[in-house]
């Protein structure tokens, strides 16, 4: 199966592997599935809320890669979860991947939070793509004491896509821009920046005050990328 662009990048962007990786939101697990073939994890969890989609799943999973076990236990090679992304239950002993992609920036925000509330001092990656609200994102990122382990920027269909690959165990710095994701030689960086600052500075005419001054602060804060702009 041929992965999306944002897919392919996640996936590329995993050089390590992990004992747990779980594939949230899956959808119809296309992205697990690569990473299950490819053995980027000790066992691959496959999660999502929708029933009929875990069921059609799980049948896929099970014709093409039988499990080694009777009854299923995490020791196999994947799991499936028909249940919310914030209830995953996060292994305390090895390491854990969290990858949530194609959802709203509120909602990914708010189930990072509460897989940290539930797991509090434990080491957790996670990979996060959201379909807007990006400044928003790093911001909270960046308040639940996330750090940077890598960033990307794709355009796939003529949208423009962040992927935050981010730990509690990095110390490097988050920015609310970006920083490491940046290549201004590239046309479309150039043109995501530009659409960046044309969306805020449309927002920037409400009468709303306190909305007001957070897109100035936001359009400052993009606006100091155009020194990197050639």
């Amino acid at each position: 199966m041929k992965l999306s662009k944002r897919l392919q990048q996640i996936d590329q962007m995993i050089t390590t592997k992990y004992d747990h990786i779980w594939d949230c939101c899956c959808d119809h697990g296309f992205l697990g599935i690569r990473l299950l073939d490819r053995n980027a994890a000790s066992t691959i969890h496959f999660v999502d809320v929708v029933a009929p989609l875990i069921a059609d799943l799980e049948s896929s999973l099970l014709q093409h890669h039988p499990k080694q076990s009777k009854p299923p236990t995490l020791n196999n090679r994947w799991q499936v979860h028909c249940l919310s992304a914030e209830k995953i239950p996060i292994q305390s002993e090895g390491s854990n991947l969290v990858i949530i992609a194609g959802v709203g920036g509120e909602l990914l925000i708010d189930l990072v939070e509460a897989i940290l509330t539930t797991h509090p001092n434990q080491t957790i990656d996670f990979l996060l793509c959201p379909v807007h609200h990006n400044y928003k994102v790093r911001q909270s990122l960046i308040q639940l004491g996330l750090g940077l382990v890598d960033e990307r920027l794709v355009n796939e269909n003529k949208r423009f896509y962040e992927i935050i690959y981010t730990s509690t165990d990095s110390k490097l710095p988050i920015s609310p821009v970006g920083s490491v994701m940046w290549n201004f030689t590239r046309q479309d960086d150039v043109e995501y920046l530009s659409q960046t600052l044309a969306h805020y500075q449309r927002i920037q005419k409400t009468e709303d005050t306190i909305l007001l001054k957070y897109t100035q602060k936001v359009i400052s804060a993009y606006r100091s990328l155009n020194t990197l702009v050639e």
